[in-house]
């Protein structure tokens, strides 16, 4: 039965850029996944663009699969990455560059998948009576268009093989899903039917197994976590995906990590909603219907999944400024840490009340205390050797936001005793980006797909 092997050595804007080298160089590999967006990413890039219109995507995507472009091409290992952002076209200009300076001019072909970005066509969509409804308020969007960011399409993994069967050995896509990056290949290498709706769901499993990265090989991992081996060498997880739609997650060998039936479960509820219907513009998966086996050391198999047809909408990113914010600590030290740092919280509070600031909200957390646990943290010890005392503020006008950023600093004199930590400085206003998830028709939207050589 025919197989492929995918890694994936992104899990978001920021992991390891050494990941993706590590994967393509210590073992073997058909695809090489890169995920990189997140709901907040697509606002970020879509400011940098404004600024610079060469900007808007994954700048160290470039510098990073520069490094390994001659071992791409020479094992004819393919590359798909959501790196594009929001200006696909400028990535894959800078890709081309970068293998023209590796001296790979003509050996090999670049596509992207776009389409996705709708930012344009939103006052269209609106008066053409496309609401673009706030899926948890059922607000219309016309509530806060004049605040909007960015608006991405979320398209999937029938694009990424569209891109392939095109010729394409390395695609840069904008909001493409973080499951359709792997599932692509799939369809792609596999032939699967666009109505093969169980296959469809496995490779849709498959992609969210590995979309976070070394979270699935023992990252962040809650079960025996001080038992997993040699972490600072942690190996990124591969998709050993079988024709038949079941699959295997494993790791090259001698890499550290652990994968494991517990580990990969820990992974499956990641991001969950009800498990019987996790919606992709590619299927509807059934996570109920996994059956998980630990075939042998760090592999486990997946089988007997299950799932449906798709809908005929595709979700939609919205992101839009909804005013300003600002974070500042102190850390008081033992004895009475937390009964300082909580004067510290009610003297501020007075300060602030004293001089008429009125906040949207005003958050307090104590550091050392109870700022993970909440109440379940239960009493903490009156002995505890230090707490940051954390306060956070926000509110629409910014100017009462960067007045609060100018009474953390005096506590340190005029407060309570013992009390360090402020050598980063008076904390800065931020501007508070917010997510508005919607549903567009699939008929509304047309993803482009294009492939151009090197």
């Amino acid at each position: 039965m025919k197989t492929i092997r995918i890694g994936n050595g992104q899990g978001f804007w920021g992991d390891s850029l050494e990941a993706p080298v590590e994967l393509v160089r210590r073992g073997p590999l058909d695809y090489l996944t890169l995920d990189y967006l997140a709901e907040v990413t697509m606002s970020i890039m879509q400011k940098q663009r404004a600024r610079d219109a060469r900007s808007g995507y994954a700048r160290d995507f470039v510098t990073m699969i520069e490094r390994i472009l001659p071992e791409i091409v020479e094992r004819n290992i393919r590359v798909i990455a959501n790196a594009g952002g929001v200006n696909p076209q400028a990535c894959r200009d800078a890709v081309i560059e970068a293998a023209r300076r590796k001296g790979l001019g003509g050996k090999l072909k670049v596509g992207i998948v776009a389409g996705d970005d709708i930012m344009h066509r939103l006052d269209d969509l609106i008066a053409r009576g496309i609401e673009l409804k706030n899926l948890d308020t059922g607000e219309p969007l016309s509530e806060v268009r004049s605040m909007v960011q960015s608006a991405n399409v979320y398209l999937g993994g029938g694009q990424v093989a569209t891109c392939l069967g095109q010729g394409a050995q390395i695609i840069i896509a904008g909001r493409v899903t973080d499951t359709g990056l792997a599932l692509g290949p799939m369809i792609h290498e596999f032939k699967w039917a666009r109505d093969d709706w169980d296959r469809l769901a496995s490779g849709t499993i498959a992609g969210h197994t590995v979309e976070c990265g070394a979270q699935t090989t023992g990252g962040n991992c809650l079960i025996d976590w001080e038992t997993i081996p040699n972490m600072a060498d942690i190996g990124y997880p591969i998709i050993e995906a079988r024709e038949d739609g079941t699959f295997t997650i494993t790791k090259h060998e001698g890499t550290g990590g652990r994968i494991t039936v517990a580990g990969v479960k820990e992974q499956l509820v990641y991001e969950m909603g009800d498990p019987h219907e996790y919606i992709t513009p590619d299927c509807i998966a059934d996570f109920t219907s996994i059956h998980l086996e630990q075939e042998a050391k760090d592999r486990v198999r997946f089988s007997g999944i299950k799932g449906r047809p798709a809908t005929d909408m595709y979700k939609v990113s919205i992101s839009y400024s909804a005013g300003w914010k600002a974070v500042g600590s102190l850390v008081y030290g033992w004895p009475d840490a937390l009964k300082k740092a909580q004067a510290a919280d009610r003297v501020l509070r007075e300060r602030l009340d004293r001089l008429g600031l009125r906040f949207d909200h005003v958050l307090t957390e104590f550091v050392g205390a109870n700022a993970c646990n909440g109440p379940m943290a239960g009493d903490p010890s009156p002995d505890l050797a230090e707490v940051a005392f954390r306060i956070g503020v926000r509110s629409s006008d910014k100017s009462v936001v960067e007045r609060f950023t100018r009474e953390l600093a005096p506590l340190v004199l005029n407060g309570p005793p013992t009390v360090t930590g402020f050598a980063s400085g008076r904390p800065k206003a931020e501007e508070i980006i917010a997510y508005w998830p919607a549903l567009i028709p699939k008929s509304e939207v047309a993803p482009e797909i294009s492939v151009v050589e090197a």
